[in-house]
């Protein structure tokens, strides 16, 4: 299945969205210190109480990440700093570009261009939309 992700220097934590977690029917676990956020949505305050492995792969490189779940829209799956520093990701400023090596290989992730990113965030919100008016938009 294909999801939205981003790689989010600025984020402390990684991020798993709600819908993912109950679309792919992901058992989660307490979060052993839960905690309040702001910046994800526009519904005030929530409480991060659980989180969840999440396996997930782009292109050749395949993982499994343990994140906080929020009701997130921007994405399905945030990477914040514990995965950059866990996987001794490197990103270049120039290209955009982060590089790493896991299981000996080298992969290197190339970001979506603007117009990508603008399909993508459609498609996300129409997929929101249908959700709540029971069908699915796309693959």
């Amino acid at each position: 299945k294909t999801c939205s992700l981003i790689v989010d220097s600025g984020s402390c934590n990684n991020f798993v969205s709600q819908r993912l977690v109950d679309k792919l029917n992901l058992t989660t676990i307490t979060h052993p210190k839960s905690y309040k956020i702001q910046w994800l949505n526009e519904d005030g305050p929530i409480e991060v109480k659980d989180q969840v492995n999440v396996p997930f792969s782009i292109e050749k490189y395949k993982d499994e990440i343990l994140c906080d779940v929020n009701p997130m829209d921007v994405s399905h799956i945030l990477l914040g700093r514990p995965w950059q520093h866990d996987r001794k990701a490197i990103h270049d400023g120039v290209t955009n570009k982060n590089c790493l090596v896991h299981l000996g290989k080298k992969h290197t992730f190339t970001p979506l261009s603007p117009s990508q990113v603008l399909e993508d965030q459609v498609f996300m919100k129409l997929n929101k939309k249908g959700e709540r008016e029971g069908y699915r938009v796309g693959g």
